[in-house]
């Protein structure tokens, strides 16, 4: 079986975020789905859950920290192309998540811009030029990674 991936985020309006995940390209699985949790279908193997608080809680005695105040991850993404890095970002920003929260990474042969969901969750998105991405890192062992 193919290895599969869930990202489960507390997230303080259930609705708010299902309509601002399918508005950057998820889908809402409805078998993993109920009024506590959205199963978020970002591709076949990346998947998001969408838990409410009180769901969150049964899982993790931990605190829930605030997202917009703290940073306990930064979750990337590849895209096809710059073009779609960019898209994406306006595409969460139009939808009430925030562009930009980082700061944008442009290397040349690999691009990279953020958007946070309402609940303040760090999102980057990355594009690589696939022959950058062939020659491997060795390559670019002697580049120093500074923004053009």
């Amino acid at each position: 079986m193919t290895q599969l991936i869930f990202i489960n985020l507390p997230v303080a309006d259930l609705n708010r975020s299902i309509a601002f995940y399918e508005a950057v390209g998820a889908t809402k699985n409805p078998m993993f789905s109920d009024e506590t949790a959205a199963c978020m279908v970002l591709s076949d193997v990346i998947h998001v859950m969408l838990l409410t608080h009180d769901k969150w809680r049964t899982f993790t005695d931990r605190a829930i920290p605030d997202a917009r105040a703290s940073a306990q991850m930064l979750l990337c993404l590849s895209r096809d192309s710059r073009e779609a890095v960019d898209a994406v970002v306006a595409q969460a920003g139009a939808a009430g998540g925030t562009a930009d929260p980082n700061k944008p990474q442009d290397y040349g042969f690999m691009y990279g811009r953020s958007y946070a969901d309402p609940d303040g969750h760090i999102w980057e998105t990355m594009w690589m030029d696939p022959a950058a991405a062939a020659a491997g890192p060795e390559a670019f062992a002697a580049h120093e990674l500074t923004p053009v």
